[in-house]
């Protein structure tokens, strides 16, 4: 079994934050992947629901704040919703995802997390007029 590490980063390289999953199997899906990282972020924010939410993607009724999002009243979140959301900004270019030095950039494509035991998610910002 593996521990992965799961850090999201600005474009510029900066880390922002990151937590570790531990006995992982040695393969999984990208699709798995961040489906597993969304369901880890949303039990820790059910286990005390806070206003705001630190997540791969925006919920439903939130707003968009530095670094996360501001929901309207501290609330418990479903997480394959979430989940769904995710995947579906995943094939939009919503973000990225790099296995060690190289973006993954299909669903079902296989990680080998023995080799590759850090995942970096850099959320995209659209350009303003483009």
């Amino acid at each position: 079994m593996t521990a992965v590490t799961f850090r999201d980063e600005t474009a510029t390289g900066r880390s922002l934050a990151s937590f570790q999953v531990d006995d992982l199997p040695g393969r999984m899906t990208v699709r798995e992947l961040i489906r597993l990282r969304v369901r880890e972020e949303v039990a820790r924010h059910n286990a005390r629901p806070v206003r705001r939410f630190h997540g791969l993607v925006r919920t439903e009724d939130a707003e968009t704040e530095l670094n996360g999002y501001v929901l309207r009243e501290p609330r418990r979140l479903d997480w394959e919703r979430q989940a769904d959301v995710a995947e579906r900004a995943f094939l939009r270019n919503g973000f990225l995802m790099l296995a060690g030095d190289r973006q993954v950039e299909d669903l079902y494509e296989e990680v080998d997390l023995a080799a590759d035991p850090e995942l970096v998610f850099i959320k995209l910002i659209p350009l303003a007029g483009g």
